[in-house]
This record gives structure tokens, sequence and C-alpha cells, in this order.
């Protein structure tokens, strides 16, 4: 995620920190300043947000160590104003493990607070009214009550919120993984609508938690359709057969040649069957423009290349690409080249297969 820093790494999971996590802490340092006019009130209210957002990682850390059970692995765990984002693989397809992947979050939290209610107790505290509020009472107090609110409000049925999971989880047990994240995705939305409603009379923080579940269940049920279009296209399907490749010891002059001469503008770098680098046409103008035609391919900036079995499942290449920015795809069939396969190519498979699929349907 862009405007993000890496913190720390903890159970082979990396830890980033967003810049408006940063301007978040800052703004609660100036309220609590303008509010009590002291450090000490300043440093009480940064160390409660940063307990909290402790207690947001514990929260993904249920999510990402449950999935590794299930041998998918989470790629990172970024912290926005909004809580934390467990960047996973994918979620399991087995809707049962699906659901226990969902409510470990929540489930960290509900921890938390037994904990924290149990410390408490053994201190011998009383309980007051101020002390059970959000915004009274004492540090581990709120704390407490902020991870039942935090457990509980993740529960809620809305796609796709940890509740919302679940909810399509326990639809795909009786229908379609599609159609039933498609069904989850318009309860999300419509509790989007309900607590859009909400934020605008009473908080605005609850307006921007509602579009954030509104494009985030519109943005899942496109993937998960697209999933579902492609599901039975393959790699095959889809490739380009004729294409050219480069050599590292190649010139410039080498990649107009080509450019010009047909239709490809991204070019493969590499030496027979082993392509491990591409040269995409803005780099080339780029290069072009500061080093002229004669320098070698290797002078220039390449990207990594993404390499696909020619049997591969499209949608199961597309799971694998999340979260690589490669944009370009070698194809092999055992241990020959056989074609390549870029976002274009992708988009006019998804096009036709949309195509047919409309057909279908319209056919009965």
């Amino acid at each position: 995620m862009k405007w993000s820093w890496k913190i720390t790494r903890i159970a082979g999971i990396d830890i980033y920190i967003h810049a408006t996590f940063l301007l978040l802490i800052y703004l609660i340092g100036i309220s609590y300043w303008n509010q009590h006019g002291t450090v000490s009130a300043v440093i009480s209210g940064v160390g409660f947000i940063l307990a909290l957002f402790c207690c947001v990682v514990l929260h993904e850390f249920g999510h990402s160590l449950t999935a590794r059970r299930y041998g998918i692995q989470t790629r990172s765990i970024t912290l926005l104003p909004i809580g934390g984002v467990a960047s996973l693989e994918k979620m399991p397809d087995d809707p049962r493990q699906e659901i226990n992947v969902a409510i470990a979050g929540p489930t960290v939290n509900f921890v938390i607070a037994i904990l924290l209610y149990l410390y408490i107790d053994f201190q011998n505290v009383p309980m007051t009214a101020e002390e059970l509020s959000v915004t009274g009472g004492s540090f581990l107090y709120r704390l407490m009550i902020v991870n039942v609110f935090i457990g509980v409000f993740n529960l809620l049925p809305a796609f796709p919120m940890d509740g919302g999971r679940v909810l399509r989880a326990a639809l795909a047990l009786r229908m379609d993984h599609a159609k039933a994240t498609q069904k989850a995705a318009s309860v999300g939305r419509l509790l989007a609508i309900g607590m859009g409603l909400l934020g605008i009379m009473y908080n605005p923080f609850l307006l921007f938690i509602a579009i954030f579940i509104w494009f985030g269940a519109t943005i899942e049920s496109s993937a998960e359709q697209l999933k579902s279009i492609l599901s039975h296209a393959s790699v095959r399907h889809a490739i380009l057969r004729e294409f050219h490749t480069l050599s590292p010891q190649d010139n410039l002059a080498r990649a107009i040649e080509l450019t010009l001469a047909g239709s490809q503008k991204d070019f493969p770098v590499g030496y027979q069957d082993k392509l491990d680098k591409v040269l995409y046409h803005s780099d080339l103008i780029k290069g072009l423009q500061e080093k002229g035609e004669y320098a070698r391919i290797s002078d220039l900036p390449l990207q990594d290349i993404f390499n696909a079995d020619i049997n591969e499942p499209l949608g199961k290449l597309l799971e694998r690409m999340r979260g690589n920015t490669a944009q370009m795809i070698y194809v092999t069939e055992g241990e020959k080249i056989v074609g390549l396969l870029n976002l274009e190519n992708i988009m006019e498979m998804i096009k036709i297969q949309e195509a047919i699929e409309k057909h279908h349907t319209s056919q009965g």
C-alpha cells in the first residue's frame, strides 16, 4: 500500500503503518492538548490510541495465524486510522474455514476484554458508570470497553467486515460461492447506507466507515464475479503466441525496430528459454530520451516478469498475481516458452467470457 512504512516483522508477517495513521496520532495529541493543556494529558491520550492499535494488530494476527493453519499466508498487516488491514493471499475456499478465519479477529478482542476484566476484578477496583464509558474512566477500563466494541462492531454482517464474511460463508454452504458473495455484498451495501445516514446525523467517522464498506463490498463482489467467469478458462486460452524477445546486449534500436514492425509494445528480456525481466514501452521511450538509440537494453531500468504454466487456470493465476507488480507473464509448456500474457490479454478474455455467459443466460 502506498504511503506506508514497515515498522517491524512479527511471526513472518511485515507490519506497516500508513501515513494517515500518523496524522491520526497528531490530531489526537492536538485534541488532548486543547482540552487539558498538559503534556501528561497528551501522553495519556496518544498512549491509549497506541495501546488500542496494539489490540488491532492482535486482531489482525487472529485472522492471519488462523489462515496460516489452512496454508494461506499473510503478506502484511497495515495500520490505518479506521483499523488494521491484513493482506491475505486469499480467503479459504472452504466456507467453514472462512468462518473460522473471519471470527478469529473479533474473538481476540473478546479475549483481551476478558483478560482486562479479570485483572481489574483482581485489583478490586469498583466499576462506576463513568468507568464503563468509552470516554471516561481509567486507561484499562476504557481499553476493555473499546475491545468489546471492536469485537461486536466487526461482527456486524456488513460485508467485507468480519461479520459479513461469516454471512457470505454461511450462504456459501447453501449456494454457489459467487451468488453468496453477491448477496452478502448487497447486505453490506444496505448496512453501509444506514451507517452513512447515522454518520451524517451523529458522527462523521461512521460516514467514513460506511464509504469504506460500500466500496469494499463492491470491489469484492466484482472480484468474485471475475473469478467465477474465469473459473473455466486457462492461460492457454488467452496467450499471445507470436511474440519477440530481447537480449540484455541488444541496443534500443532493435527494440524500436520490433515496436514499429508489429503491435507488440513490451518485450521480455533474457536468453533463449530463460526470461527474467521485461522492457516496458514507457521505459523504452524514457531510455531513448536519456541515453539514445544505441544504449544497451541492460542499461535501462528493467522490471520483473511473472511466469505461468500454459494449463494454469486464469482465476488461480490472478490470485497468485495479487500484490505482485509484474504486468507481463511469460508462459511455459514444460521447459519451453510458448507465449506471453499481459493484462490486456486477460481483460480481452474476460470480455469474451462475459459475452458467452450472457448468451447462455439469455438462452435459459
